[in-house]
């Protein structure tokens, strides 16, 4: 099997940014409580008719360029979302047309914060064993469209924001390991109820706000940080590593507290662990792979690391990904 690495990366995010002091104004809160809980002091938030696909393009072009590719050496798109413009066609197809990929397989996978790391583990197989030469696999997500204003308990969490990665073949280094795992008797735990086949959108589903997220917070930071925790371990041990061979470790970033407890686990120094959740706090499958652009930019990641992508959400879904930069 070829070895599959990561040639280019991009992001974007909108220029709208809403801060904990915004937040105030709007629910009863505080920015000392939402940064204490969470580590979060802003998130972008996307203007009036600005959709996933638009973050999902800007990011995605950025990505090329850094690869120094073009959309027509593109063989596959994916895009990781929870946030799509519509139910169809994809964000992915949408993507393909404004790119001009012309000869490309399109779909997208929902696998919330975990998304991306799904969408390059899929990726990854799909070049590894030459069925396509190039793929681009984006995480891209417009939260505040989902997210309940009103709900003091959620509200300050997400935002929105895109990331998009090429991978090809490296001659050197590239994905190590993969390791993916869910487990969906927690279902009910974090979701948003309606505007599906179960509960279609009727006037009784939105007076009820069902078409927002909820989630049950305490449960799930315990889960979190349980199989954000072995998905790194059991990722490392199938690449030969151990957590003391990282160097730096790119959690999805959900809460602050809950990576905190997770490098903990790990045993991992804090200078290890990629941070950027104060500046835009959970933007879900979009979270891991704009941690990573960032890292890369700040220079914080270097050729021959090793690199470890950890992310968990909601079905409950979680992933890793060991990767020799």
């Amino acid at each position: 099997m070829k070895r599959i690495g990561i040639i280019g990366l991009g992001e974007y995010f909108p220029d709208k940014v809403l801060t904990n002091q915004d937040l105030e104004k709007m629910v009863d809160t505080s920015d000392e409580w939402i940064t204490t809980r969470t580590g979060i002091k802003q998130r972008r938030i996307v203007k009036e008719g600005q959709a996933t696909s638009d973050l999902a393009i800007k990011a995605s072009k950025s990505a090329l360029k850094e690869a120094n590719i073009s959309a027509q050496d593109l063989d596959l798109i994916i895009v990781a979302t929870i946030t799509p413009d519509m139910q169809f066609p994809s964000v992915s197809c949408l993507v393909q047309k404004a790119l001009g990929a012309k000869k490309v397989a399109c779909f997208d996978i929902s696998a919330a914060c975990a998304g991306f790391v799904y969408g390059i583990a899929i990726a990854q197989q799909f070049l590894a064993n030459s069925f396509y030469k190039n793929a681009l696999v984006v995480g891209a997500e417009v939260l505040s469209s989902i997210t309940d204003w009103k709900d003091r308990n959620t509200c300050v969490l997400f935002g929105d924001g895109a990331g998009a990665a090429v991978l090809s073949e490296v001659k050197r280094g590239g994905i190590l390991s993969v390791y993916l795992g869910s487990d969906g008797s927690f279902a009910d735990l974090l979701k948003v109820p309606a505007g599906g086949s179960r509960y279609p959108a009727t006037h009784q589903t939105v007076d009820n706000r069902l078409h927002y997220i909820k989630m049950q917070g305490n449960e799930v930071f315990k889960f979190a940080v349980k199989y954000m925790t072995e998905s790194a371990q059991i990722a490392l041990n199938k690449a030969g590593l151990s957590c003391e061979d990282v160097d730096c470790f790119i959690p999805h970033q959900a809460n602050l507290r809950i990576l905190l407890a997770v490098a903990k686990k790990l045993g991992l120094a804090k200078d290890k662990i990629y941070l950027n959740i104060e500046k835009y706090g959970n933007i879900s499958s979009a979270s891991t792979a704009t941690a990573l652009c960032e890292a890369v930019k700040e220079k914080r990641i270097k050729r021959g690391d090793i690199v470890v992508l950890d992310a968990f959400g909601a079905g409950f879904v979680w992933g890793a990904c060991v990767i020799e930069w």
